[in-house]
């Protein structure tokens, strides 16, 4: 396989290197956050993503392959037309989207989904225009290579980055641990594009031979949560583990994260993964959990309602079901909160209003639009 090579190219430029272990999550509790919960919307089957529209409606996708339109007073519109075919399985169905940089003026959405074909299915990223009842002019901008025969495991967040690039996250659809390491294929990577779908001259894999060249790093298992840092611009991922060993990761430039040779976890079967928590030529997670949160969706807080939380990474847990809140200093976690546990909810994704205040969606087969905002003094 191609990913001999590769790994070993890499590996021979870090041996003899110590490793020190990743810092862990201490596992706190949940406890009262400083804010009020108002339900904006609920009846949705297994809501995925959100994004808050700028005339204060709302678009919101469910994994079941229907994307609605929620109105400023919490209606929700009947699914919008213009989807493609989407596999709409388990893990698999319509799942994130976001707002072009531009949308004031091209009115653009991205959108991830599981895509049918040959051999199976694959995570794919389409873009089309907002219009009153319907996608227009929707296109698949990029693939998956190769759709495989599996229903778990797609990744699926898109983040913007600077210079009119773009971050999509994937999975190793579960049964593909092997792919992960090879980098013919866009399995277990992170993927950096143009929002055409075009890629980046300065991606780190264009001129080698045999290699995705839209690929940006790899050993990733699950990523499910991402998010760019307002000032650094770099991208920040929160990956699932097995049993223990999610990981806070900030993905460099053609990078190994290690999965499957390396984690913080175990099968759920309770066998050994891999080799081991380190190896040369593959990187640490800045942070990880065990047990896990299995993260969902994050923003890094800029508002003025929560003036305390600027600067911190929010993510969404699914199990126990929380808010998790990290407190970031030079890159790395120096305290790490926990809200609305009593909620007992799978936090799917989180979205900053322009107000500052925080709206987060429940992956339930009944979910809901919750909205944070601050105590009264």
């Amino acid at each position: 396989m191609s990913a001999v090579p590769c790994v070993t190219f890499f590996a021979s430029l870090a041996v003899g290197v110590a490793h020190a272990a990743a810092p862990s999550s201490p596992q706190p509790a949940s406890e009262a956050g400083p804010f009020n919960v108002t339900t904006v919307a609920e009846g949705f089957e297994h809501p995925w993503g959100l994004a808050l529209l700028p005339d204060g409606r709302m678009l919101i996708t469910e994994r079941a392959g229907r994307l609605r339109l929620i109105d400023k007073n919490g209606k929700a519109s009947a699914p919008l037309q213009g989807l493609p075919k989407i596999a709409a399985a388990s893990q698999g169905g319509l799942l994130d989207l976001t707002l072009s940089p531009k949308f004031a003026s091209d009115s653009l959405v991205y959108f991830s989904f599981s895509e049918p074909g040959q051999g199976g299915s694959g995570t794919a990223v389409a873009r089309g225009k907002l219009g009153t009842n319907a996608l227009e002019n929707v296109e698949v901008i990029w693939r998956q290579s190769p759709k495989v025969d599996s229903n778990l495991h797609f990744g699926s967040r898109i983040v913007f980055g600077p210079n009119d690039t773009m971050f999509i996250t994937t999975g190793d659809r579960y049964n593909q641990r092997p792919k992960v390491q090879d980098l013919s294929t866009t399995i277990g990577k992170v993927i950096r594009l143009k929002s055409d779908g075009s890629v980046p001259a300065d991606n780190p894999f264009t001129k080698r031979d045999g290699a995705k060249a839209e690929i940006w790093s790899y050993g990733h298992r699950n990523i499910q949560a991402a998010a760019l840092h307002p000032q650094t611009q770099q991208l920040w991922t929160i990956e699932h583990g097995a049993r223990g060993g999610d990981e806070l990761n900030n993905p460099q430039r053609g990078k190994n994260y290690g999965w499957p040779v390396i984690t913080y976890g175990i099968d759920y079967s309770g066998e050994k993964i891999g080799e081991g928590t380190a190896k040369a030529g593959m990187e640490q997670p800045v942070y990880y959990w065990d047990p896990v949160i299995a993260p969902s969706g994050a923003i890094f807080y800029t508002g003025e309602a929560f003036k305390d939380w600027q600067g911190d990474l929010l993510v969404g847990s699914m199990t126990p079901g929380a808010l998790v809140r990290l407190e970031m200093q030079g890159g790395k976690v120096v305290k790490e909160t926990r809200y609305l546990g009593e909620l007992k909810q799978r936090i799917r994704d989180i979205q900053q209003a322009q107000d500052g205040s925080i709206y987060l969606i429940t992956d339930m087969p009944k979910g809901k639009v919750l909205r944070l905002e601050p105590l009264a003094p």
